[in-house]
């Protein structure tokens, strides 16, 4: 019973660990379109997006750690934080692994953010798309419940959910930047100038 116990709680926690990253994906993306409005939003959008990405490293931890007291597979630490030793689908978890340390820099990244210049936190922000791919890829194939219907329908509707949104989100920053117009359209809109009209010639 006790290892039931804890397989159930791995795969459990796996999936909402799966689900948290993809809803904070997914919220990070309606902030960042104009879906939301452009007025000024209030603070409790943004820290419900950090605390998203928190508790998916929660269930991400209790996820390892369930693997770990699992007597069925026998996970080891450098099974779980190594890529391709583990001797269950080394492929598939080695895809969780991968993506176990994309979460670990973005949420670090997040809560240093003010110590970090804007480029390098964007930078390591624009890593939780690779995260939601790994994570996603990680579930389908690692896990027990990779082959159930409703667990593939979900994470096809919001693969198709980040990809709307994302696209929406490039289009949205393009019109709010116009540093972002091609500079051929910026080149000729300066060269050209309005032709003046003639001037009437005076009636000798």
């Amino acid at each position: 019973m006790t290892s039931q116990l804890w397989w159930y709680l791995a795969r459990s926690s796996g999936i909402v660990a799966w689900a948290l990253v993809a809803a904070s994906v997914v919220w990070g993306l309606f902030l960042s379109t104009k879906i939301l409005g452009t007025r000024p939003r209030p603070a409790w959008l943004l820290d419900l997006h950090r605390y998203l990405g928190g508790l998916a490293l929660t269930f991400t931890g209790i996820h390892l750690v369930s693997l770990v007291l699992d007597s069925y597979v026998h996970f080891g630490l450098v099974q779980l934080l190594v890529p391709l030793t583990s001797s269950y689908r080394p492929g598939a978890v080695a895809w969780g692994i991968v993506g176990f340390y994309l979460l670990l820099a973005v949420e670090l990244t997040s809560l240093a953010r003010k110590r970090l210049s804007k480029r390098v936190w964007r930078a390591a922000h624009l890593l939780s798309f690779p995260l939601f791919a790994f994570s996603t890829v990680h579930g389908l194939l690692a896990g027990a419940d990779g082959t159930s219907r409703p667990l593939f329908a979900a994470m096809a509707g919001s693969s198709a959910l980040v990809a709307v949104l994302t696209v929406a989100s490039v289009d949205a920053h393009r019109t709010r930047d116009p540093k972002r117009v091609p500079a051929v359209a910026r080149s000729t809109a300066a060269t050209v100038r309005p032709v003046p009209s003639p001037q009437p010639q005076r009636q000798r």
